[in-house]
C-alpha cells in the first residue's frame, strides 16, 4: 500500500498540471441542475437516464459511467442544499491543500473503483437476468451513489484539520475531528444496516469509498494515529545519531584535561577553563562548573 501511495505522490508530483481545476465547483453546479430539474420531472425520466446501470452501458448508453456522480440524494430542498455546499467546501479546501492532480486522483480513482464494482455486483447477480432498468433498481441488487465518495472527502479533511471548527448546518460550532466521528458512525450503520437488511452491494458500498480513501490518505492517517512519542521524524533520527557521532569523535580524541566529574575536555570543549583540586588525593582534574561542586576523592 505504501508503495502505491508513493506512485501516486510521484504521478501528482511529476503531473501537476493533471486534471480540471476546481473539479468540485463543476460537480456542485452540475448536481444542482440536476436537482432542479428532477423536482420539476414527475416522470422520472432525467433520473432513469442519468442511472448507473451496467446492462445498458453495455448497450451504447456509455453516458451511464459518469453521469450517476450527479444524481441527488434525495428530493429535500434544504439538505441538499446543505450537502452541496459542504461538499463544495470540503472539496475546494482538499484541493487547496494537495494540489488540483492529488484531488483529482483522488475523485476519479474513487469514481473507478464505484463503477467496477457495480459491474462486478451487475454480472454477479442479475448478469444473466431478463430485467428492466426500474425493475433492475427496485431489486436492490445495485445503486452507485456518489454520496459515500464525497463524505470519503471529509476524512481527508478531519485527518488534515482536525481541530478547525466548523458550523453545523450554519449554526452549531464543532471540530471537524468530532465530525469525522459522526461521518463514521454513518459509514457504520450504513454497513450493519445493510447487511443485516440482506443488501450485501448497498453494505460494501461504503467500503468501496473507505478503500479508496485508506489507498491515497492511508500513510497520513497512521501517522496522526501513532502515539506522540512515537511520532519522530527521519530528521530528528538523523540529528540524534549525527550528534551521538560527533560525541565519539571528540571523546576518540587525544586531551590533557578531563573533568573527573562531568567528562568534559580541552579538546572537545577549547573555551572551558580546566583547574586541578589540592584538597583530593592524587591528580585529579575538574572543569570550572565543578572545581569548587565535587565530592574530594580521599
Amino acid at each position: 500500500m505504501k508503495a502505491l501511495n508513493r506512485a501516486i505522490e510521484r504521478f501528482c508530483h511529476n503531473h501537476r498540471r493533471f486534471g480540471i481545476p476546481r473539479l468540485m465547483l463543476y460537480i456542485v453546479i452540475i448536481s444542482a441542475g440536476v436537482f432542479i430539474i428532477h423536482m420539476m420531472d414527475t416522470t422520472m425520466t432525467l433520473l432513469s437516464l442519468l442511472s448507473f446501470h451496467p446492462g445498458l452501458i453495455m448497450r451504447g448508453e456509455v453516458w451511464r459511467i459518469i453521469t450517476w456522480i450527479f444524481i441527488p440524494l434525495n428530493d429535500n430542498l434544504f439538505f441538499t442544499v446543505i450537502a452541496l455546499y459542504f461538499y463544495y467546501f470540503v472539496g475546494s479546501t482538499l484541493e487547496q491543500q494537495w494540489g488540483t492532480a492529488k484531488f483529482n486522483v483522488y475523485y476519479i480513482f474513487g469514481i473507478i473503483l464505484h463503477i467496477v464494482f457495480g459491474f462486478i455486483i451487475w454480472f454477479v447477480y442479475a448478469g444473466n437476468l431478463d430485467v428492466g432498468f426500474l425493475n433492475f433498481i427496485w431489486l436492490g441488487i445495485v445503486w452507485l451513489s456518489p454520496t459515500y465518495l464525497n463524505l470519503s472527502l471529509f476524512f481527508a479533511f478531519a485527518a488534515i484539520f482536525p481541530d478547525v471548527q466548523i458550523r453545523l448546518f450554519f449554526i452549531i460550532p464543532i471540530k471537524v475531528k468530532w465530525m469525522a466521528l459522526i461521518n463514521a458512525a454513518f459509514f457504520l450503520y450504513s454497513i450493519i444496516s445493510s447487511a443485516v437488511g440482506g443488501n450485501t452491494s448497498g453494505a460494501l458500498l461504503p467500503v468501496v469509498a473507505l478503500f479508496n480513501f485508506y489507498i491515497i490518505c492511508g500513510v497520513d492517517l497512521l501517522k496522526h494515529l501513532q502515539p506522540a512519542r512515537a511520532r519522530v521524524s527521519p530528521n530528528t533520527i538523523k540529528f540524534k545519531h549525527a550528534a551521538k557521532k560527533a560525541k565519539r569523535d571528540v571523546d576518540s580524541k587525544p586531551y590533557r584535561h578531563k573533568c573527573s566529574v562531568c567528562g568534559k575536555t580541552d579538546t572537545g570543549y577549547p573555551d572551558l577553563e580546566f583547574r586541578y583540586c589540592s584538597r583530593c588525593d592524587g591528580y585529579h582534574c575538574f572543569c570550572i562548573e565543578h572545581i569548587n561542586n565535587h565530592v574530594h576523592f580521599q
